[in-house]
């Protein structure tokens, strides 16, 4: 199993693509399309789900039209799915950058337990604080964070729903609980491991 990323332009979102030899997951489908597609094509794997770690703006943008070209189901946090149809809760309201932002309900909604799609295991956690409905996904080899923990950051806490002793108790009870050299990968910036950001992360490190 593989994981890739690229970085879209509104936001700076990443949207990852893991795979198997033969399916892939899209998750955190962002404003570059095309881009998006392009990695699609040079992966050369089935697409069977596309997995979101919350549902701002940045990180749905093309959401629908992924979702439609490869006719395959969307799951969602059960606390965020009505955010999908909210311009007001997924941050598109009179956005600047995008427009409003109205995308179907998801076809699942994510319990907190392991999955198997297209061949590929993974754990879903509860990583909420920046969002209310923020996950985790834990595969064998790598951790998928959404906009929970970055490289020497956490995610902001400002926006609704948002709560900084939440996110704290998060990552920590959450996070910091998987192995030390388990890689990280951020919805925003580059990746990291646990244990360097149990180590030097500023916000655990007073």
């Amino acid at each position: 199993m593989q994981i890739e990323a690229i970085t879209n332009q509104v936001a700076g979102e990443n949207t990852y693509f893991i795979y198997n030899k033969e399916n892939l997951l899209i998750i955190d489908p962002g404003s570059d399309v095309e881009k998006i597609i392009d990695a699609i094509q040079r992966i050369n794997r089935k697409p069977v789900a596309i997995l979101l770690t919350h549902t701002h703006y940045d990180h749905i943008v093309g959401l629908e039209l992924i979702r439609k070209k490869y006719e395959i189901p969307v799951y969602v946090s059960p606390l965020e799915q009505e955010w999908l149809t909210n311009p007001q809760h997924n941050g598109s309201l009179n956005n600047p950058f995008v427009p409003d932002i109205y995308a179907k309900p998801a076809e699942f909604e994510f319990e907190l337990r392991d999955y198997e799609l297209g061949g590929m295991t993974f754990s879903v956690v509860a990583t909420p604080g920046h969002s209310i409905g923020s996950l985790s996904f834990v595969f064998e080899d790598f951790v998928v964070v959404g906009d929970a923990l970055f490289k020497g950051s956490i995610g902001r806490t400002d926006l609704y729903s948002g709560d900084l002793g939440q996110l704290l108790a998060s990552i920590t009870e959450n996070l910091f609980s998987l192995p030390r050299e388990l890689p990280a990968y951020p919805g925003h910036g580059e990746a990291t491991t646990i244990g360097h950001e149990i180590d030097t992360n500023p916000f655990f490190n007073n």
